[in-house]
């Protein structure tokens, strides 16, 4: 169970500061371990981008005494589930107290607090996530999560059916981690139970649907795995199969070749590629925040194509009307759908994420001190000018503009 200085700690710790917290719930009485995502991704050979969850024996009281003992400052994020947030250099990490379940429905469950490890890991979903690690590097392995790992075998604690009915997004869970870390076939046992239990997705709400969905679309095998999950009514519920799984795949070989930043709202985009009415129906369903759900419609509405991108001395106009977020997305989900990697792909890119993107140089006061003082006109005029700017690749300069105000006033009209 326990495998003595089995990783490099400092993988995990970048900073420091950390060791303090250590030590003050060590001279507390109690125990303090790092659990789940961090442990599993260090043991799975990833280098960067962990999210720091710890866990103690002491109960979220003691934690804070500890830390106050220590001049270490707390926040009160969730004491009432068992968490609390410490603050090291000036970062707030989630700390939990051991906990077993007393109550589940499915959403939500009652716990209480206990100090006994194994217990606290029988509670977590999936073997790979019930594995601890100490500030020495000691690795803690209650359900040979380490070996399910290694063999990319990714499986519930205990019954399936059981650990599924405690929350059923769990069942989403499955095929996210399955994505990243499963080699072969799912796992029949965990298959089955994420099957008959499918129903149970329609009690959750549908923001942690779509966060979920949002992360498993990031994923390395994504289409692979949505096609298993289409494939056995798990998605059945809350959205249409997709006939674009290998447009999906397509863009994920690609972003991985040239390292091209992932955003979820694209890759939701690309597995319908609705219109600017499906869109909107499907940014409401899912909740999208108001960002997402402007991107989405966008990416829906707009009538660029390909080649738009292609001819570079184009690209500043675009990104002068449409910003770079847009553009990117616009043109990763083009590639997506029509599979199709442009030659110059990494030049565009990089015009993409450094061309300057100019600033109009007029505003109406500038057509009031030309003379045109009709209010009615000179939105208008500005609209014209401002086309007239770009359309000559942001010139001519403002002098030269203002003397074509009196012909866009007359185009105004």
């Amino acid at each position: 169970m326990m495998r003595d200085n089995y990783i490099d700690i400092h993988k995990i710790i970048k900073d420091e500061n950390i060791f303090k917290l250590f030590r003050a719930v060590e001279a507390h009485g109690g125990v303090l371990r790092f659990v789940g995502g961090a442990v599993r991704d260090v043991l799975a050979g990833q280098e960067e981008g962990f999210d720091l969850d710890l866990a103690t024996d002491l109960s979220p009281e003691e934690l804070v005494e500890a830390c106050e003992e220590n001049h270490i400052k707390t926040v009160p994020i969730g004491i009432k589930f068992g968490t609390v947030g410490v603050l090291i250099s000036d970062k707030v990490l989630e700390v939990t107290s051991l906990r077993r379940d007393v109550k589940t429905d499915g959403r939500h469950a009652e716990v209480e607090f206990t100090s006994d490890w194994a217990v606290d890991a029988s509670r977590r979903d999936l073997t790979i996530n019930a594995v601890y690690a100490d500030e020495k590097g000691n690795v803690f392995d209650y359900y040979n999560g380490i070996e399910d790992l290694e063999k990319g075998s990714i499986r519930f604690i205990g019954n399936p059916n059981q650990r599924i009915k405690e929350d059923y997004l769990r069942i989403l869970r499955f095929f996210r981690f399955y994505s990243i870390f499963g080699k072969g076939e799912p796992d029949k046992k965990a298959l089955q139970a994420c099957v008959e239990n499918r129903e149970g997705l329609k009690t959750l709400s549908i923001e942690r649907i779509r966060d979920e969905m949002q992360k498993l679309l990031l994923t390395p095998h994504a289409a692979k795995t949505l096609k298993i999950m289409f494939e056995n009514g798990i998605l059945e519920y809350f959205m249409p199969e997709s006939k674009n799984l290998d447009k999906l795949q397509f863009l994920t070989d690609l972003s991985d070749k040239y390292k091209l930043p992932s955003c979820p709202v694209c890759r939701f985009f690309i597995l319908g590629n609705p219109d600017e009415k499906l869109a909107e129906h499907i940014a409401s369903r899912f909740k999208f925040s108001k960002k997402e759900k402007e991107l989405f419609i966008k990416l829906a509405i707009s009538d660029l194509k390909l080649r738009d991108f292609e001819q570079e001395e184009n690209i500043r106009k675009l990104l002068y009307w449409h910003g770079r977020e847009f553009c990117l997305n616009k043109l990763l989900a083009l590639i997506a759908l029509n599979k199709a990697e442009p030659g110059n792909l990494q030049q565009i890119l990089k015009h993409i994420a450094e061309d300057d993107i100019p600033t109009f140089p007029l505003s109406g006061k500038h057509i009031l001190a030309a003379g045109i003082d009709d209010n009615r006109k000179i939105g208008n005029i500005l609209k014209n000018l401002e086309k007239i700017w770009v359309e000559n690749g942001f010139n001519p300069a403002p002098e030269k503009l203002l003397e074509q105000a009196a012909e866009a006033s007359v185009k105004a009209i």
